[in-house]
């Protein structure tokens, strides 16, 4: 169990790391994948909440620090981040509907679910928190939305990517390295 518990959080580590790398494409992210792999895959449910959360966390610090010394041009800290922690503790309970019996027809579902409240919560943040650029009634709110709709298909495409390799790769190492050893 240790070593199975090593493995998935080495992968999650990794997932972590390429949300540092500053990719060209907005919104492309391995977060929402790190949520449903850890809910689905760590041990211990408040793991999910930790691990996601925290690797939110430390990757936002280390993306404001980068933007602070001037080589990033968008903050790791916003006034919207309350929204973006909640999407993804949500985005944790979807991936715990997949905790008992894991299967590739509830991950798809799942990863899919968790673009749509990505989307919605964090848009519907910036709405809320858009001062003059949004009119806080419904013409404002659908306007927000209709402007975010060119980063969504970002989103689910970073979701589907990252879902891919965070599980793939599981199942590729559990196979190959968590076998027993077998006599020749």
């Amino acid at each position: 169990m240790k070593r199975n518990t090593g493995i998935i959080l080495l992968l999650i580590v990794a997932a972590v790391l390429v949300r540092l790398i500053s990719l060209p494409i907005p919104n492309f992210a391995p977060v929402a994948a790190i949520a449903l792999f850890g809910a689905a895959f760590l041990p211990k449910k408040s793991w999910a909440f930790a691990v996601t959360l925290g690797a939110l966390f430390l990757s936002d610090t280390i993306l404001h620090l980068m933007f602070m010394s001037g080589s990033r041009m968008f903050a790791g800290y916003h006034s919207t981040m309350w929204a973006v922690y909640g999407a993804m503790a949500i985005v944790v309970l979807i991936g715990l509907t997949m905790r008992k019996k894991f299967s590739i027809k509830k991950l798809i579902p799942a990863t899919l679910l968790g673009s749509i409240v990505f989307f919605a919560i964090t848009n519907f943040a910036v709405w809320l928190g858009s001062g003059v650029m949004y009119p806080k009634n419904l013409g404002g709110l659908v306007a927000c939305y209709t402007a975010a709709i060119p980063f969504f298909h970002y989103t689910l495409l970073g979701d589907l990517f990252f879902v891919t390799i965070l599980f793939g790769s599981y199942y590729l190492i559990k196979s190959t390295l968590l076998k027993p050893a077998q006599n020749l």
